[in-house]
């Protein structure tokens, strides 16, 4: 019977300490299965948007908006490492011990924190571009923008240190069993990750695009009555303006699925762990990843030159001589 049940055990010689092997096997596979393929996805999306828009020189970043490579690049790392450690600890034992799996947690705090820093920064800059664009610039210059990307992974790093912190500083924390790499922290800790890498970022998020969509709206309008009253003006003007208004709807749509994407975790987080069983959170963390490989489908969706960068990464012309220059923009 004592080898029966040590069978069904990650460390059958801690009869008393082991957690049991998982159960739903065929559930567990086919979820496993979904997960890769969407794991698989996002590294690839994200590592051919970040060659396509890093190779062309000819790119609307080059004279008007910076692209939002940092936000690919944290969604890069969800996909790489982050998304295939989540299928690890959630499918099986955990055999790499205590400190490969702080490392785990310290590496998936970064990239939520440094996407939800980048979202703040992404509005921010539409914000400035739209409300604001005779200075911009001056106000979102190279060299800002650099600085600003560094201090958001600065302070990722360090925040995300904290959690670390915890594991390594408190290795005697309650815990149930071993072989798992359980995602615990203390009631002020999470109280604290929530205000800071949920209600604060989200409400400087919405409030910087509902200005945007203001500020839209009325230059929608103002395009309307400009265009009737000086015709030959109407050309350039509906071409900027449309710009414009192109940026600001995309940034509505990555707003609108950053929030269905991130709202269900934090909000289960809020209700506390008894709201929803193990299956159900683990849908919801799935689903709060899962923002990473949408990201990229946004910018292909609204973006003409985007699609076509993209299209000739993929036909490997951008081994071609010159390539670098080519015109995507017509």
């Amino acid at each position: 019977m004592e080898s029966q049940v040590g069978a069904d055990l990650c460390f059958p010689q801690l009869l008393n300490m082991s957690c049991r092997k998982p159960t739903s096997r065929s559930k567990m596979v086919l979820l496993n299965v979904l997960v890769s393929s969407v794991s698989l996805l996002t590294v690839s999306l994200n590592l051919l948007v970040i060659i396509s828009v890093s190779h062309f020189r000819q790119t609307p970043h080059t004279h008007q908006h910076p692209p939002p490579l940092w936000l690919w690049v944290s969604d890069f790392l969800v996909g790489l490492l982050v998304l295939p450690g989540e299928i690890l600890r959630k499918s099986s034992c955990w055999f790499l011990g205590d400190v490969m799996c702080s490392l785990y947690k310290y590496v998936a705090s970064l990239t939520i924190s440094a996407s939800i820093g980048n979202m703040v920064l992404i509005s921010a800059e539409r914000f400035v571009a739209i409300c604001d664009p005779l200075h911009y610039p001056t106000r979102v210059s190279a060299p800002r923008v650099r600085f600003c990307v560094f201090l958001c992974w600065l302070c990722s790093l360090l925040y995300s240190g904290v959690f670390l912190k915890t594991d390594i500083t408190e290795p005697d924390t309650p815990k149930s069993c071993f072989g798992q790499c359980a995602l615990t922290v203390d009631y002020i800790t999470g109280a604290v990750d929530i205000v800071l890498s949920f209600i604060f970022p989200i409400a400087v998020i919405v409030v910087l695009y509902l200005r945007v969509f203001a500020v839209a709206v009325s230059q929608a309008r103002s395009i309307r009555s400009h265009a009737k009253t000086v015709p030959l003006q109407r050309s350039v003007t509906v071409l900027v303006k449309k710009s414009e208004l192109k940026a600001a709807r995309t940034l509505g749509v990555l707003v609108a699925v950053f929030l269905i994407c991130f709202c269900p975790y934090y909000c289960v987080s809020l209700a506390g762990d008894t709201a929803l069983n193990a299956s159900s959170v683990s849908y919801v963390i799935y689903l709060f990843y899962f923002n990473s490989c949408l990201n990229p489908v946004i910018y292909a969706l609204f973006y003409s030159w985007f699609r076509r960068a993209i299209k000739l990464t993929v036909t490997c012309k951008i081994l071609q001589p010159g390539s670098c220059d080519a015109n995507i923009l017509q």
